[in-house]
């Protein structure tokens, strides 16, 4: 997957308008898909967690959280996932200790390291095997443009500090489909932020009538970092996300590296990574996500900086949550 290009975060322009005609196409065939699919009523209420752009929302952090709380309140929650960039097609169950991410992508790794956890090209094919083998509940991570399973709740991870970009579809904007449609299947909106106020949903262009539920990405033990020269690399879809909150803990942030989406790093680049940061006397740190797709035997020289989802109101999810047995199933 490609870097996103910085014009899809922009006031739409020359190059935006330009590709208006593709992200047009990109939109029809989508809808066409959408149509033509048959939904696959699953035996368990199903939940999930997506998003209207393309990577970077919080998706799993937030598909994670979700299920960690789920498990809380005695539910049986599996995960299922596509696993984008691993090779098994599925269903099968994460196992960490014997998967890697070119077998099952690097977010089943981070999810199956927390909840129990399935990849599954198919998704209601994943979400019958996970229900077969005991699960009473199950988070879709990632899927919301997928028609093929129908779910009794839909809910939209979005970045208050990004929304949805300049508002156009791919690929002249980051946009999976149109925004108003898109908005019109959802259930709620996780509005996900980096401090203590988020911005007024309204003026992302979320309805009022939309429930929303304000969430923060936090760093886990981020104040050992305080201080600290770092340098920094990512592969996410949104590194500078990244680097932006290494600066608000305080860091020297020395230098930064920023590669695709996905990316799979080789042993050489992880080595040219090291001796540029010993030359600058700085400490290599990266995301989670990025860390399970590095090779094994580097990992140890490489400090992860973790994250965590902290909902501002809990008892509105909660609320949310305990509707989902009773929730009319949309495809």
């Amino acid at each position: 997957m490609l870097r996103s290009p910085a014009f899809w975060a922009q006031p739409p322009g020359l190059l935006s308008d330009l590709l208006w005609p593709a992200a047009a196409g990109w939109d029809a065939a989508g809808r066409l898909r959408r149509a033509l699919a048959r939904a696959d009523c699953a035996a368990a209420p199903v939940i999930c967690v997506g998003n209207l752009v393309a990577g970077g929302a919080g998706k799993t952090p937030v598909a994670l959280a979700l299920a960690l709380r789920l498990a809380q309140g005695g539910a049986a929650v599996h995960i299922v996932t596509r696993g984008y960039g691993g090779r098994l097609g599925g269903p099968v169950r994460v196992d960490p200790a014997r998967h890697d991410f070119t077998a099952v992508g690097d977010e089943a790794l981070l999810l199956a390291a927390r909840a129990p956890c399935w990849v599954a090209r198919d998704r209601a094919h994943g979400v019958r095997a996970a229900v077969a083998v005991g699960a009473a509940m199950v988070i879709l991570d990632d899927g919301y443009q997928n028609r093929t399973i129908a779910k009794t709740m839909s809910l939209l991870v979005v970045d208050d500090a990004y929304g949805f970009g300049n508002r156009r579809v791919i690929p002249a904007g980051p946009l999976r489909e149109g925004l108003a449609r898109g908005l019109a299947r959802a259930d709620a909106v996780v509005l996900l932020g980096a401090d203590a106020s988020p911005r007024d949903p309204k003026t992302l262009g979320i309805g009022a009538t939309l429930p929303v539920i304000p969430a923060v990405l936090r760093p886990v033990a981020g104040d050992r970092l305080a201080g600290e020269r770092l340098l920094a690399f990512a592969g996410i879809g949104r590194p500078e996300k990244f680097f932006a909150t290494l600066r608000e803990l305080g860091t020297q942030l020395v230098e930064t590296r920023s590669f695709p989406d996905h990316h799979p790093f080789r042993a050489g680049e992880v080595d040219e990574l090291l001796r540029a940061a010993e030359r600058a006397r700085a400490c290599l740190i990266t995301t989670a996500k990025d860390i399970v797709r590095v090779p094994a035997a580097h990992r140890a020289a490489i400090e992860v900086l973790e994250v965590e989802i902290s909902w501002r109101d809990p008892d509105a999810l909660d609320e949310l949550l305990r509707s989902v047995a009773g929730t009319r199933e949309t495809a």
